[in-house]
């Protein structure tokens, strides 16, 4: 975010990070790691995935801190490696699940969400009918508040693509919450 950009000064811990300055990672872990967890919530089917998903990301951040050049903007770097966990992962799970064989289907016993998860699945609910590109702008965009160049950084896509994605994403979002205002009774809620 914008204001913990501020606060945190990204920039200057990956510089003191990358001397070898192991407190500013701590900092850096601190500042950037619940957003980041916040991005892996958003985009996979558990909590222990997310947690899996932030921790090698932040195995991956620490292996390649050299490559970050100094100057540059260090959030989109964080979130291009975030990304690339992201599809690596999804890869192998994808590689691991085509050679399992079903045993048989048991029925999951749900529990009661606490309100931090509550809030992440609605807003997973929402996103639901957006493509996987899509729903990665738009968490970059507005959860994250990354540029357009930032973003664009991040996924190796031009600016026009993100434009392009978040618009079709907006949309989609408005056709959604449209017809979700138009099922409501008079009650206020959802039949």
């Amino acid at each position: 975010m914008k204001n913990m950009d501020s606060e945190c000064n990204l920039d200057t811990l990956m510089a003191r990070y990358q001397a070898g300055d192991f407190a500013a990672a701590t900092a850096l872990i601190e500042c950037i790691g619940p957003q980041l967890h916040r991005f892996f919530m958003a985009q996979s089917a558990s909590r222990s995935d997310a947690d899996d998903l932030l921790q090698e990301t932040w195995l991956r951040i620490h292996r390649v801190r050299h490559t970050y050049r100094l100057g540059e903007p260090v959030l989109p770097w964080f979130y291009a490696i975030a990304r690339r966990v992201r599809i690596d992962h999804y890869r192998r799970t994808s590689r691991t699940t085509a050679r399992e064989r079903r045993l048989e289907e048991v029925p999951e016993v749900t529990a009661a969400l606490p309100s931090e998860e509550a809030q992440a699945d609605d807003l997973e609910t929402l996103l639901a009918p957006l493509s996987e590109s899509e729903r990665e702008v738009i968490l970059m965009m507005k959860v994250a508040e990354m540029s357009l160049q930032e973003v664009a950084r991040a996924t190796s896509c031009s600016v026009g693509s993100v434009k392009q994605k978040v618009h079709r994403a907006y949309r989609k979002l408005r056709d959604r919450m449209g017809a979700m205002d138009s099922r409501k009774g008079s009650s206020g809620r959802l039949p």
